[in-house]
């Protein structure tokens, strides 16, 4: 394969033409936005080895121009060789291929430290996990690499199918099926059948999944397949997560045995990411107490489970990377269990519900509003949710937003995260615990800096 010939003397695989270091290998790939091949020739000039780009008759005679039908399917087909081909032949690298609803980029992350105790790990950088971001993953690994872990993202219901066979995964782990994405696969089956493509390629290549036992629906996709299961979960492992307390404000379990892992992580949802990456180490024979160690110097970044003392005394819970009805759900019932004096929680819309946005924004104000939180809520869907509610508006001319309220209880709303925040900094908030979640487009973590 000429192709690979040209990656393996380059420096490395760039797509984006602003940053190509010299010796690079240019993809001039096309978006609906940008078309790379308009930079193909600039990236050359920035010193990129060569650039591939789409054939086409308007190309000079340069041989550094490797003219393929389409970019993105040569950037699979390099990713996929590679990751068959560089041990050299004969030799085999494991590959975990890691998909789910809630907590994936937690769990990738998780296992990676948990490994990188006895092996060298090559794993998805943050959440490169589409299209891209998975033939960029597997084209970091290195013939020093001993496992790789690649992190899937789904939002049709053919992305994961199309990542598998990029990947081909020899170990499978789903952490959690829900609603979420639901304008692109259209019902909470449709999230299912997505996400159990992962399942599919493993079972057809006598492969092993990784199963939180507790989890019936999982267990039961498994089963579907007649799949060889590791299991995991916090019934089955007989595991006890700890109370939080303001010395420990963070999860903690008891395992079976008595040990007690210690993490940086908000929320007892995380107790299955934690047990799946404890599994994932035994199953590779990473000592338990390596294993412990490894998980308890974790610190979650990217907005991810975060826990952040402020100045102003507010302990900010900061879970802004994502949301759906899901994992909207674990997080409320997570603060609900958060024993504070003053708690506020601040959240943004849901993306990608289609048809049922409305009723599940309506769904989580009604929640809401048995609460005894202070509540701010951002975004166009949660405004036309507290209207579907027939709550009586009034308006904050300050900051742009609105207060609603319905049998004496009121809840704050906004158009946008920087309305919020301007509010916020006019009216600051002391000495309060702080639930700060949304989606990536309501970009949540805007409020942050306010608070």
């Amino acid at each position: 394969m000429e192709l690979y010939e040209i990656f393996r003397r380059s420096a490395g695989v760039n797509t984006d033409s602003r940053t190509v270091q010299p010796g690079q290998l240019f993809f001039a790939l096309k978006g609906e936005n940008f078309d790379g091949n308009a930079y193909a020739l600039g990236a050359l000039e920035a010193g990129a080895c060569a650039a591939v780009v789409t054939d086409g008759p308007d190309w000079p005679a340069d041989g550094r121009l490797i003219r393929v039908p389409d970019t993105l399917q040569a950037l699979k087909d390099l990713a996929a060789w590679h990751r068959s081909h560089v041990l050299g032949e004969g030799k085999h690298l494991p590959v975990i291929g890691l998909t789910g609803t809630n907590g994936k980029t937690t769990t990738k992350e998780l296992i990676r430290e948990v490994l990188a105790a006895k092996y060298r790990v090559t794993a998805t950088a943050g959440n490169f996990n589409n299209d891209v971001g998975v033939p960029l993953s597997l084209l970091r690994i290195t013939p020093e690499t001993e496992i790789a872990v690649i992190e899937m993202g789904a939002n049709h219901p053919d992305d994961i199918g199309k990542l598998v066979k990029v990947s081909q995964p020899d170990f499978g782990l789903i952490t959690n099926v829900g609603k979420a994405h639901l304008l692109g696969f259209g019902s909470l089956e449709g999230v299912m059948a997505a996400k159990g493509q992962l399942y599919d390629w493993i079972a057809a290549h006598d492969g092993v999944v990784f199963v939180n036992a507790d989890d019936e629906r999982l267990v039961g996709m498994a089963r579907e397949r007649s799949l060889s299961l590791l299991p995991y979960g916090l019934q089955y492992d007989g595991a006890e997560i700890l109370p939080t307390t303001g010395e420990e404000p963070f999860l903690r379990l008891r395992l079976a045995d008595g040990t007690i892992v210690r993490t940086q992580l908000v929320g007892s949802y995380n107790a299955p990411n934690v047990l799946a990456a404890l599994a994932v180490g035994a199953h590779f024979e990473v000592p338990l107490e390596d294993a412990v160690a490894a998980i308890a110097a974790y610190v979650p970044s990217n907005n991810r489970s975060q826990m952040v003392r402020t100045v102003r005394g507010n302990c900010v819970i900061v879970d802004a990377y994502n949301a759906n009805p899901s994992s909207m759900a674990v997080a409320l019932d997570n603060f609900a269990a958060f024993t504070a004096e003053r708690k506020v929680v601040m959240l943004g819309s849901m993306g990608e519900l289609g048809a049922d946005s409305a009723a599940e924004h309506a769904a989580l104000v009604r929640r809401l509003l048995d609460t005894d939180c202070q509540v701010f809520l951002v975004g166009e869907a949660f405004a036309d949710a507290l209207h579907s509610l027939g709550m009586t508006e009034s308006s904050l001319q300050s900051a742009g937003g609105s207060t609603s309220s319905l049998h004496g209880l009121s809840v704050q709303s906004f158009p946008d995260s920087a309305a919020l925040a301007a509010y916020v900094r006019s009216h600051p908030l002391t000495g309060a615990a702080i639930l700060l979640k949304g989606s990536r487009s309501q970009k949540m973590e805007l409020v942050l800096p306010e608070l």
